[in-house]
């Protein structure tokens, strides 16, 4: 069964259109196996492999261990023992049971996995080709995408791309990000994220049929069109369930439980939102001088 992937630089939309997938009812959501900080990553049940860099370059010349590990994943075939013999407190044990008896009961009702992980954007090519994915890669306006990480406080450290040589061989222009590590400009290093991330999005997407882009603002200006093109693409049935789901949960106010329930294991980004709504609050996030830096780099 083919499974999908949805990726995406983080604070792209990942966990939002990947929890509008799953209101299908056909589809088993893994969050961010490919995460280096637990929760949500480092968890052997989920993914039986050691995860080494933010965005981990997988490819056909370093898969040896990755193959075998996501191919038990996205079959979803939970590895009970291997969980156990490295995470034992009693958060562990309960995201231990919520995911094993998500990955035994879909499997046993013939679900098919999504992996909502942003830090696979990279590796995408590889999620298409070796596994069969159908992959979404979700691309974000850059002040939206610069806004939301300035409030959050984020940054990027450059060495954790740059550190991979295979990644460096197949996207030779990420050497262009070398000038800019150490440098404290948050805002800078986002928009350069942005825009060596686009770059590799739009070439995945040019030499692989199973990769699509789709815009997070296009997403969330017109949800339901957006949505049912996004099921066909992923070979989804969109019923009148999936439809009233995807309704509520874009329409819902942000303390609302919409269409779907969070909880403290889940440990996604997703709320219910109104996504029209969230459009205009995003592009609040910055200051008309912020915005007009962020135009000008992002376009250079």
């Amino acid at each position: 069964m083919t499974p999908v992937l949805v990726t995406g630089l983080p604070r792209s939309g990942t966990s939002w259109t990947g929890k509008m997938l799953t209101a299908s009812g056909e589809l088993v959501y893994v969050n961010e196996p490919l995460n280096p900080q637990r929760p949500p990553g480092r968890s052997p049940g989920v993914l039986n492999a050691l995860v080494a860099h933010r965005f981990q370059y997988i490819c056909p010349d370093n898969d040896g261990a990755w193959l075998p590990a996501f191919t038990d994943t996205v079959a979803l075939r939970y590895r009970f023992t291997a969980e156990l013999r490295r995470n034992r407190s009693p958060y562990d044990l309960a995201r231990m049971v919520r995911y094993g008896t998500a990955f035994t009961f879909g499997r046993l009702a013939g679900r098919r996995a999504l992996l909502d992980d942003p830090f696979a954007l990279f590796s995408a090519g590889w999620f298409a080709e070796r596994l069969g994915c159908r992959v979404v890669i979700l691309l974000r306006d850059p002040v939206s995408f610069v806004g939301s990480w300035q409030r959050l406080g984020w940054t990027i450290y450059f060495h954790e791309l740059l550190e991979q040589p295979l990644l460096l061989r197949d996207h030779p222009h990420l050497e262009e990000l070398r000038s800019l590590v150490g440098c404290q400009d948050r805002l800078a290093k986002a928009v350069a994220l942005w825009r060596a991330a686009r770059t590799v999005a739009v070439d995945l997407a040019a030499r692989h049929p199973g990769i699509l882009l789709v815009r997070y603002e296009d997403l969330a200006s017109a949800p339901q069109h957006g949505f049912r093109r996004l099921y066909e693409w992923a070979g989804l049935t969109w019923s009148a369930r999936a439809e009233a789901r995807i309704s509520r949960a874009c329409t819902a106010a942000a303390t609302t439980a919409g269409g779907f329930t969070w909880s403290g294991l889940s440990r996604t980004a997703y709320r219910p939102m109104d996504s029209r709504q969230a459009l205009a609050t995003a592009a609040g996030r910055l200051t008309a001088e912020e915005i007009h830096r962020v135009r000008e780099l992002a376009t250079r």
